[in-house]
């Protein structure tokens, strides 16, 4: 696999620049969705188009920031979709939006000279971070599908995060499932990150471990025994 060519200072001053407002742009994005869907029975009207202004305007914000990377990078377009896969997948799926405030969480930390967590422990954080907002976000989209959807088993949003919880951890018990084309993409997608950030998470642990047995061994004198 090739490496990500080194950003031009230009990108890098507006990765900089963008960090706060793409923030805020996830934050408004995953609250306005939020509100929309939990409340399309109770608000009035106005506030329902509110909320989808306010998730449409983030969405615009991170177009406008992904066409200036484009640009600023100097790599022609699918040269830059090589190798910015993961911010186009973002981009594109409504479901991992939010996710971008790890992404710039993860910034802030390489910017410093020396991270405050190590790297095992930034791993954790990370995915952690992730599972709970892919989570979040995955039971209200498929909350949206199934709640008034006929023969539905998923019909609050109490079932819709539980079945979040049962994918993401790759339990999967079948009390509550989706029956709709668009709960049934959704849930693909939430197996598919699951097994991902499981699989991240159970090797850095592993390696953590590896690590920590293998400087206990080095410190112990030769010829001593591990039980001694």
């Amino acid at each position: 696999m090739r490496d990500r060519p080194p950003k031009p200072p230009r990108q890098e001053r507006w990765d900089r620049r963008m960090e706060t407002p793409l923030a805020v742009a996830s934050l408004a994005y995953l609250t306005g969705y939020a509100v929309r869907v939990l409340g399309h029975h109770d608000l009035p009207q106005v506030w329902l188009d509110l909320c989808l202004a306010v998730t449409l305007a983030s969405w615009a914000v991170f177009i406008a920031d992904y066409g200036v990377r484009l640009r600023l990078s100097g790599l022609g377009p699918l040269r830059f979709v090589r190798t910015h896969l993961l911010d186009t997948v973002v981009l594109l799926l409504p479901l991992l939006r939010p996710v971008r405030m790890v992404t710039i969480y993860d910034r802030v930390q390489r910017r410093q000279e020396k991270p405050r967590l190590s790297l095992y422990a930034r791993v954790m954080v990370y995915a952690g971070l992730t599972t709970t907002l892919l989570g979040f976000a995955g039971a209200l989209t498929v909350y949206q599908y199934e709640v008034d959807a006929p023969g539905a088993t998923i019909r609050t949003f109490g079932d819709a995060v539980w079945w979040a919880c049962a994918t993401l951890a790759t339990v999967g018990y079948g009390d509550v499932s989706p029956v709709t084309t668009g709960g049934r993409v959704t849930a693909v997608g939430v197996m598919a990150c699951g097994l991902a950030l499981l699989g991240a998470v159970t090797g850095s642990f592993s390696s953590w471990l590896i690590q920590a047995f293998t400087r206990e061994d080095e410190k112990r004198p030769p010829g001593e025994s591990p039980g001694a």
